[in-house]
């Protein structure tokens, strides 16, 4: 039986179209803070989301997942720190561990950017999620009680975070 590896990759320019309707797919109230796109969608890429901020696995040569890695703030105070600011994984490759190497990627490019800390928030309901993160060495730093209204229900905001050193 041969298993194919999940190659991660910058994403490129070119990536936007593919990315976007990965994410539109993947759409989901256990993860999302934001309603499912409509059309006319807006591009994937703009000022605030460059495809440099970005990583792709690619899997049997199919974009399959992303990662958002960005500074969470830009106060020379914490330019220490990045940030997980998006992650998602077609349906089609889940339990494939895409996840887990986009994951591991972020860490290897936050710790190449200089960063010291990552950090990433996700939903208290999100159990695969926070599950993964624990396992990655993410510890829950903080949780904002109630921060979102999803579906008539009040979501818990988790704050995660380890080391990049050590």
């Amino acid at each position: 039986m041969i298993v194919e590896e999940t190659r991660i990759r910058g994403a490129e320019a070119g990536d936007g179209d593919v990315l976007a309707e990965l994410d539109r797919a993947v759409w989901s109230p256990v993860h999302a803070v934001v309603p499912a796109a409509t059309p006319p969608y807006e591009p994937f890429f703009d000022a605030r989301h460059r495809p440099e901020d970005y990583l792709v696995a690619v899997l049997g040569g199919v974009v399959v997942g992303y990662v958002r890695v960005v500074p969470p703030t830009p106060l020379a105070s914490n330019a220490h720190v990045r940030q997980i600011q998006g992650l998602a994984v077609a349906d089609s490759a889940r339990g494939r561990g895409v996840a887990r190497a986009l994951l591991r990627a972020a860490m290897d490019k936050a710790r190449a950017d200089g960063a010291v800390r990552l950090t990433l928030r996700v939903l208290g309901h999100n159990a695969p999620a926070r599950a993964l993160y624990a396992s990655e060495g993410f510890a829950v730093e903080g949780v904002l009680p109630g921060e979102f209204l999803i579906d008539g229900a009040y979501v818990d905001d988790i704050c995660m975070g380890r080391s990049l050193t050590g």
